[in-house]
């Protein structure tokens, strides 16, 4: 059954070009539609000294670590973040086991024209050129139908890891929505908005990536450069490298993996409600010559009718109110020129 946040995304509807991924398998040299441009390298020889902070939710000065490490980078490693380490290995074997299907059995689950659940290329592929090495499967609410396309008989273990993971992410990412807000110091004159962006009907939606050894991928782009558009994220990435981050005056700064915790960035809604002190996150995947990198994340939204705006303790706002349905329209049609419309 759709979700209301997979039924905002039905006034888009792409080209086939722009869901069917490459059939990875059957590739030896990089093709022209995936041939981009010499990617800008990293910019700064401190390069190797910048990192993402690691933060330990359970620590008594998180909420202050938290706020640094948004306000700086929008970004931050999560450890001691409640989620079983059992529960993440199953979701990404389960991603491996999907992503390792034959072709064919793949393209049964094809995420339709205007569609946004399934599997497919990042709905950002329409605003490129050049085509990403990439394929996804993206989930809102139950996995059910489109699991059924991949093993009719035996879709029950995917679909249950699946929940499962979602609700504990989902649980996660409202903790971590407090701690900002905490951080933000809302008081009682924001609790009704508050209360609005943290309702019991907030939208999820999770997405599987998969992106195989590259033969070229100084020539490549895994996932390509753009902002996420709901509040925050939160992504588990295998212990290959490919995440980098983009930082005025610096460039592209990796993030690697870091063993046991969770990448959370934030995203255009908590920009907005923080009236652009909380950034965006601009940011990329590379892909690897070797390795095959994997990645789960947990895009987190309050509920589609919401009303979007900075907070009230905000006298002079920054964007005028919009709703999630609105902007999920705006970034659909417009990608990183939809916060600029917002700008009062």
């Amino acid at each position: 059954m759709a979700t209301s946040l997979s039924k905002a995304y039905r006034e888009t509807t792409l080209q086939l070009k722009h869901i069917i991924p490459l059939d990875f398998d059957s590739i030896h040299d990089l093709p022209e539609s995936h041939e981009w441009a010499t990617k800008d390298n990293l910019l700064s020889e401190k390069r190797d000294v910048l990192s993402i902070p690691v933060i330990d939710l359970n620590a008594l000065d998180a909420t202050e670590l938290i706020r640094n490490a948004c306000q700086k980078w929008g970004m931050f490693h999560l450890i001691n973040h409640g989620i079983p380490l059992s529960l993440v290995e199953e979701a990404e074997e389960h991603a491996r086991r999907l992503f390792g299907l034959p072709v064919e059995r793949k393209l049964k689950a094809l995420r339709s024209p205007s569609g946004a659940t399934g599997y497919g290329v990042a709905r950002i592929s329409q605003f490129f050129s050049k085509l990403m090495w990439h394929e996804g499967f993206t989930i809102m609410g139950s996995a059910v139908e489109h699991a059924k396309e991949l093993w009719p008989d035996e879709y029950e273990e995917f679909c249950d890891t699946m929940d499962n993971y979602q609700k504990k992410m989902k649980s996660l990412a409202y903790k971590i929505l407090l701690v900002i807000l905490k951080a933000l110091e809302v008081d009682d004159q924001n609790q009704d908005q508050e209360m609005n962006i943290c309702a019991p009907s907030s939208e999820g939606a999770l997405q599987l990536n998969s992106y195989p050894c590259c033969p070229n991928p100084n020539r490549a782009i895994g996932l390509a450069p753009h902002t996420d558009s709901l509040l925050l994220t939160i992504l588990h990435q295998n212990n290959t490298n490919g995440l980098q981050i983009f930082q005025e005056g610096i460039g592209w700064v990796p993030v690697p993996p870091v063993s046991g915790a969770l990448v959370v960035n934030m995203g255009d809604l908590m920009h907005i409600i923080s009236n652009a002190s909380i950034p965006t996150v601009y940011h990329r995947v590379v892909p690897n010559e070797t390795q095959h990198r994997f990645s789960i994340a947990y895009f987190y939204g309050p509920p589609t009718d919401s009303v979007i705006a900075p907070l009230s303790k905000f006298q002079i706002p920054c964007f005028r109110p919009v709703t999630l349905n609105e902007y999920i329209s705006l970034k659909s049609k417009h990608l990183e020129k939809a916060l600029p419309l917002l700008r009062i």
